[in-house]
């Protein structure tokens, strides 16, 4: 057969209304059950592969409840797996399978069943806050059944298409079998079995790989079934139809069964294809210069056309319509209308020399309208859709477009022919419509000459346009590469958006200053009124070369507008964060240009309030008290504050008057405390606010948990009991006053158990604290910092309130899917910003007071001239560092580079740590914006060799510098003029908050009577006295402007979170392992313009040393100690105690007691004493330690381990090793209090350790008493072994060396010498007196016995020897 011609590329054969069709018959063994199975799974996979990239979408549009179909999707997944599980189940016993796929099908049967049951599970975990991570999740399951529908085993061939020509094969497909294979059960049925399906060819052998590969050979629309030869009954079930079977003429009629040669169709439908092309994003680079020149080719059946070329985009916006007329499809028309054919759409770059180069492809199905269906609302006219374009396995960008099908009615003329060429004039099976053309929906021929004969996209598909301002501001350009290994030196930015576009202004010389001097301009353009159908805005910077020449440097697309479109302000909103706001005197956007994105979260240390209200803040914040604010009407200044635990105050402060000692705690010595004090304190409160959030999340989720039960219709009495015992439950209460309402809001507390088991251990906790001896050390009363556990650009997103960088781009994309790769297309930064707007502008902005119009919406920018600042970086310390040596440590060190300026501090490396405390601060001066990106890198110092960088961070200091937010100096919590908090700023708290109030155009703050001060419409509260440094009283201001600072967010219209004082924690990272986190680096830095007062001296944050310590135990007794030996003669159970005793960390430094020789009781008398010096941080609660690793190691290595002191009780041997008894491990900062007697002690005092009362040896100094010593028994329980007497004494190395102490009963101090019983002698020193023991306390009782019957034989004996004489005499009368 001749192909015919579709167009100047393409050919088609004309198999229109006869279908030739091919019969293979072949026998193979019958292994359909595992091609049945691994149908199954793969439905299952593609249903749930489907119900994500819905969940997808409904996140990526921001529609509502996401959640809700992501429940969905689990739910039809665990409902698939436990079918499959039912069908597979029925022939697991089937005979002729081999051992593999008995095994494979138990695997398959196991994993499918365990995923529908976690499926079943996560989906009432599905909340609103966890859909992200549980989508993950889900992907995981998807991976797993795409795994297991993989069959390891060959069973059936698959199936090869070729196309020959002239005896060659020019391009193939290949078909998996099981795709085609026919079951009478629907879920094993092969996908693509018993369907028209549209099947691509590619080019054979090495040629098909890659990219020269995935342009399309050709397209064939074939219908495919592959079964039984019993099955054939059934084959063609699956075709459209109105058909007729032409049989081979040798067959006979009664063979029914026979496969047809032919299939005529006597029924066509004609229908017309509109292609309404609008417009691809973020289409892929193509060409060098990082841009393409794309177009995009339709096919449809036979049909093929192409959009116009659009030079030099990414993001074409065509708005051309493409008409397909007389487009013939066979079959019924409500066939046609449920499964239409499918649209392939390819793009492809124009190059002037060779071919056009494939860019990407997408693949699309019409909307379909029948004549006899009205074309309006809802489904005509379509509406525009994104399709994502694929290029191999990788995404290569978006297409805005619709299709639409639509059936084209015969006239009279082509009715009357057709009745004349049926035969026997029988009624043709063809649909009759009123007309021709004329009956289907008109098409808008544009008029314009200059698009020629190119239709554009109808309006009621087409977006609504309306007028749009975009304000551009043009900041500066960093980091640019070169070009052609030309320098840039002229770069000019040009804006474009949907055809329109702006130019910068030149930068005369680079290198002498990036920033352009006009700042603002603005164009004008029309937009699609919906959001998400805006097209990208496209940044280019040029290179202005001589003789008039233009090099593109680099592109960059911005692909969603919505976050710098400007809304209005809303009047009839009482709170002020859901209006426009014009934040620091610079007019923003409201949704989201001008708001970070991770706006600050827990973090912050109040919450916005509404416009209306008056905030107080009296309160020191580290006293964390419940308090209830009565909020009044907005006009009044009154301030009312009400203390709800007024009997508690009461009660805490009699007994502090009765203990002094923890009122002494409260309030520490400001000599002893230093900024490591501060920085520890915060750590806590860090890990304080963690729990309490993840106590919100839990609060939240059980809220969801109960919305999830009204979903599934729990009965509502359920729910309210709930709700009701979260009502009953204490928790703070807010009382909103209105002139309208009063409204009561509560916070609602968890679940009820654990409210209760936190009360219960707050009264334990609070009765401890009276007792003194509480299990953690009272909160000392310290100013806090803030600690961060992230970058603080994530807290304030990015810094990009009013200034955004953008990345550019250039070179041709690579073709993984790795970002890694786009990062080596980055050849700069352009810094600036966007401001859209509907035109035209409400004129209250414009008339606003000192409005400039040539800045627009930006309005009191800072100059961008240079500026020179000095910079101070401050390193804290590093964690979790990757190790650098083959011994698996590192010697760390910091180099800070800024600009040409380069800080090594190579001789203070720390040696063999990878958590290293530096304490440092570096100052460096620079000028911004030439040197404005710090690097801060930690490198592993080498002995031989160069010095390996173990992580890198970088930090865009200009955009800090310039951020609303004043990120240049931290505002403290409170002001201090000397000591541990000193403030650090050169302007203090009123002169930042009387500039911040003239930037914003706001009156100055107003500081009245009585220690309060007003800043628009606000009141606060503070104190008014300062101590000096000699203790001298005075007033100040300053607490009143640093409360409002602290607060600023409060403020109406201008406000938002102050950067407070704080530690950024900022991960470290190695160009050469991109993407993988070396260590974490604690660190802040300060800047301070060099054109104001200089800042005074830097923080002094260098690691504190630790203090020497004695810690004296003197072992007095023991008792109960297990008895170990037998005696050798007697049998007699014994021991020979000793104690063992060494701090953790110093085990070289054991120390044991003499030797109680032969304890029959257990008991031991010892009157010993151990003396054990160590180094010890107190703030940190850590032993230090320094020592050399090995005799080969360069430096000693410093290592910190808790305090702890083990004791041991062992049994000496003579002859063989010692045997061991018994041990206690003792927390010196926390332990249990030793029992008064040996009987008081008890095996609880380990098991019930977290329950009772612990002390610490820091605080108490000197403890005594009785501890027991434990160890496990063969079922691994614990049993007491013995009980240990001991005194532990703590002094410090002055308090050593003025009153010393001997080892054990040594000079100086000695100790009496134990009093010991005889029998503990050894056998030689007092063989006789020991055997003499062993007779007596073992047989004494027997030996009374013996002696008693000897005595009475004895005279028994006497009596019988002196009876007969006795009688003699008393016979003969003598």
């Amino acid at each position: 057969m001749r192909p015919v011609i579709t167009d100047r590329n393409y050919f088609h054969l004309p198999y229109f209304e006869k279908k030739p069709c091919v019969y293979i018959k072949s026998w193979w063994q019958d292994q359909r059950r595992r091609l049945y199975n691994s149908n199954m799974m793969d439905k299952i996979a593609d249903k749930l592969e489907e119900g994500l990239n819905d969940v997808q979408e409904i996140i990526k549009t921001e529609k509502a409840f996401p959640e809700r179909r992501l429940r969905g999707v689990l739910e039809e997944l665990s409902v698939g797996c436990s079918r499959f599980v039912t069908l597979a189940n029925k022939d697991i016993n089937q005979a002729g399978r081999t051992k593999l796929d008995r095994e494979r099908l138990k695997a398959c049967m196991r994993e499918t069943d365990s995923m529908g049951q976690q499926a079943k599970q996560m989906r009432t975990q599905v909340k609103k806050n966890s859909v992200k991570d549980k989508l993950k999740l889900a992907q995981h399951f998807l991976q797993r059944l795409r795994f297991l529908a993989d069959e390891p085993q060959h069973s059936i061939p698959d199936v090869f298409i070729w196309m020959m020509s002239n005896n060659k094969r020019i391009a193939y497909a290949r078909i998996p079998s099981k795709d085609l294979l026919y079951s009478i059960v629907d879920e094993e049925t092969g996908k693509d079995c018993g369907k028209v399906k549209a099947v691509f060819l590619k080019l054979p052998g090495k040629k098909g790989f890659g990219p020269a590969g995935w342009t399309v050979q050709a397209k064939l629309e074939l219908y495919l079934w592959l079964g039984l030869n019993k099955q054939k009954k059934d084959f063609l079930n699956g075709l459209p139809n109105g058909f007729e079977e032409v049989k081979a003429s040798k067959s006979t009629p009664s063979l029914q069964s026979v496969p047809p040669v032919t299939l005529v169709y006597n029924m066509k439908q004609v229908f017309q294809l509109r292609a309404h092309m609008y417009q691809a994003r973020s289409l892929f680079a193509a060409d060098s210069s990082g841009l393409s020149d794309p177009f995009a080719r339709v096919f449809f059946s036979t049909h093929s056309q192409v959009t116009e070329i659009l030079n030099e985009t990414l993001c074409p916006t065509w708005d051309q319509l493409l008409v397909f007329d007389d487009v013939e499809l066979f079959g019924e028309a409500s066939e046609l209308r449920d499964d239409p054919p499918i649209i392939v759409i390819e793009f492809y770059d124009q190059d002037t020399v060779g071919k056009a180069e494939f860019i990407g492809r997408t693949f699309a199905k019409p909307t379909i309208k029948m004549c006899d269906e009205h074309y309006g609302p809802p489904r005509f006219p379509p509406q525009l859709e994104y399709y994502q374009i694929y290029r191999g396995h990788c995404t290569a960008g978006e297409l805005l477009a619709a299709f639409e099908l639509l059936q084209v009615p015969f006239d009279s003329e082509e009715i009357r022919r057709a009745l004349i060429a049926v035969h026997n004039f029988a009624v043709p099976q063809i649909k009759i419509g009123q007309g021709g053309r004329a009956d289907l929906p008109p098409i808008e021929r544009s008029t314009d000459s200059e698009s020629g004969p190119i239709v554009a996209v109808p309006l009621g598909i087409r977006p609504v346009l309306s007028r749009y301002r975009i304000e551009v501001l043009f900041w500066g350009l960093r980091d640019l590469k070169r070009i052609n290994l030309a320098q840039v030196d002229r770069p000019r930015v040009d804006i474009e958006c949907a055809g329109r576009g702006v130019q910068s202004a030149l930068i005369q010389n680079y290198k002498k200053n990036p920033n352009f001097s006009t700042l603002v301009k603005w164009f004008e353009v029309d937009l699609p009124e919906n959001e998400l159908l805006h097209p990208p805005l496209n940044i280019r910077v040029v290179d202005c070369r001589a003789f008039g020449r233009y090099i593109l440097v680099g592109s960059h697309a911005v692909t969603s507008l919505r976050r710098f479109i400007y809304s209005a302000p809303d009047k009839s909103s009482n709170h002020w964060a859901t209006a426009a706001k014009l934040m620091n005197g610079y007019l923003v956007l409201a949704n989201g240009g001008s708001q970070p994105r991770a706006s600050p979260s827990v973090s912050s240390r109040t919450f916005s309030r509404p416009a209306g209200d008056i905030i107080i803040n009296m309160d020191d914040p580290s006293v964390r008290k419940m308090d209830t604010i009565v909020k009044l009407d907005a006009m009044s200044d009154a301030v009312v504050k009400v203390d709800m635990n007024e009997e508690e105050s009461k009660d805490k402060k009699k007994k502090k008057k009765k203990k002094g000692v923890a009122e002494e705690e409260e309030e520490p010595d400001e000599s002893v405390l230093d900024w490591w004090s501060k920085y520890f304190a915060s750590i806590e409160t860090l890990k304080e606010k963690l729990k309490a959030q993840e106590a919100a999340q839990a609060e939240a989720e059980e809220r969801e948990d109960l919305e999830i039960l009204v979903e599934t219709g729990v009965v509502w009495w359920c729910v309210h009991l709930v709700l009701m015992s979260h009502l009953s439950t204490p928790c703070p209460l807010t009382v909103h006053q209105s002139s309208n309402q009063t409204t009561f809001s509560s916070k609602a507390p968890g679940s009820r158990t654990k409210e209760r088991e936190e009360i219960h251990q707050g009264q334990k906790r609070g009765k401890e604290t009276v007792d003194g001896t509480e299990k953690r050390p009272v909160k000392l009363r310290v100013d806090e910092l803030m600690v961060y556990n992230k970058e603080l650009e994530l807290e304030y997103g990015d810094f990009e309130d009013w200034l955004h960088t953008f990345n550019l781009y250039r070179g041709k994309a690579g073709d993984d899917d790795e970002h890694a790769q786009d990062d080596d297309r980055i050849v700069g930064r352009f810094k600036g910003s966007l401001c859209m707007y509907k035109l035209p502008l409400s004129e209250e902005i414009t008339r606003e007071a000192g409005y400039d119009p040539n800045m627009g919406m930006f309005q009191s920018i800072p100059h961008n001239d240079p500026i020179k600042v000095l910079v101070r970086v401050y390193v804290v310390r590093a964690t979790d560092l990757h190790p650098a040596d083959i011994n698996g440590k590192a010697d760390p060190y910091v180099v800070i580079k800024l600009g040409k300026s380069e800080i090594k501090d190579k001789e203070n490396y720390i040696s063999k740590q990878l958590n290293p405390v530096f304490g440092k601060s570096f100052d460096i001066e620079a000028t911004f914006p030439m040197e404005s990106m710090l690097t801060v890198s930690v490198y592993d110092w080498d002995l031989v060799g160069t010095d390996d960088l173990i992580g890198e961070t970088k930090i865009d200091l200009e955009n800090r510098f310039y951020s609303k937010y004043r990120a240049t100096c931290g505002i403290s919590s409170h002001y201090s003029l000397h000591g541990y908090n000193i403030w650090r700023d050169p302007m203090k708290p009123s002169q930042i908050l009387a500039r911040l109030c003239k930037e914003g155009k706001m009156d100055p703050p107003q500081y009245g009577p009585g220690g309060t001060v007003q800043v628009g419409g606000r009141v606060f509260q503070a104190p008014t006295e300062i101590e000096d440094e000699n203790g001298l009283k005075k007033q100040t201001e300053e607490h009143l402007a640093l409360t409002v600072l602290n607060h600023w967010e409060e403020i109406p219209r201008v406000g938002c979170k102050l950067v407070p004082e704080h530690v950024e924690t900022r991960p470290l990272l190695n160009p050469d392992k991109p993407g993988i986190e070396q260590g974490r680096l604690e660190m802040w830095v300060d800047m301070f313009p060099m054109d104001s007062p200089a800042p005074g001296p830097a923080l002094d944050i260098s690691p504190r040393k630790p203090k020497r310590y004695e810690l004296r135990v003197i072992i007095w007794n023991t008792d109960e100690v297990t008895l170990e030996d037998d005696d050798f003669f007697t049998g007699e159970k014994s021991s020979d105690i000793f104690v063992r005793g060494w701090l953790k960390g110093q085990q070289e430094d054991k120390q044991d007691t003499d030797v109680h020789y032969h304890s029959l009781t257990g008991e031991g008398n010892f009157n010993w004493r151990f003396v054990f010096p160590f180094d010890y941080l107190m703030a940190e609660e850590k032993i230090v330690i320094s020592k050399k690793e090995s005799m080969f190691s360069w430096d000693e290595t410093e290592y910190k381990i808790p305090p702890r002191l083990t004791l041991q009780v062992w049994d000496a041997d003579h002859f063989s090793a010692d045997d061991f008894l018994g041990a206690i491990e003792l927390d010196l900062n926390r332990f249990p209090r030793g029992a008064k007697t040996a009987k008081q002690c008890t095996l609880d005092m380990i098991r019930n350790e977290q329950e009772l009362p612990t002390i610490s040896i820091f605080k108490q100094k000197r403890v005594k008493g009785w501890w027991p010593f434990v160890a496990r028994d063969e079922n691994d329980e614990m049993e007491l072994t013995g009980k240990v007497e001991a005194e532990l004494h703590l002094v410090t190395a002055e308090e050593a060396e003025k009153s010393p102490v001997g080892l054990g009963r040594n000079e100086p101090d000695p100790l009496e010498k134990p009093n010991r019983p005889d029998t503990s002698l050894m056998w030689f020193l007092g063989p006789l007196k020991s055997i003499g023991y062993f007779i007596w306390h073992n047989y004494h009782w027997l030996i009374l016995k013996v002696l008693g019957v000897v005595l009475l034989l004895l005279m028994l004996g006497l009596f019988l020897y002196s009876l007969p004489g006795y009688l003699v005499k008393k016979m003969l009368g003598a």
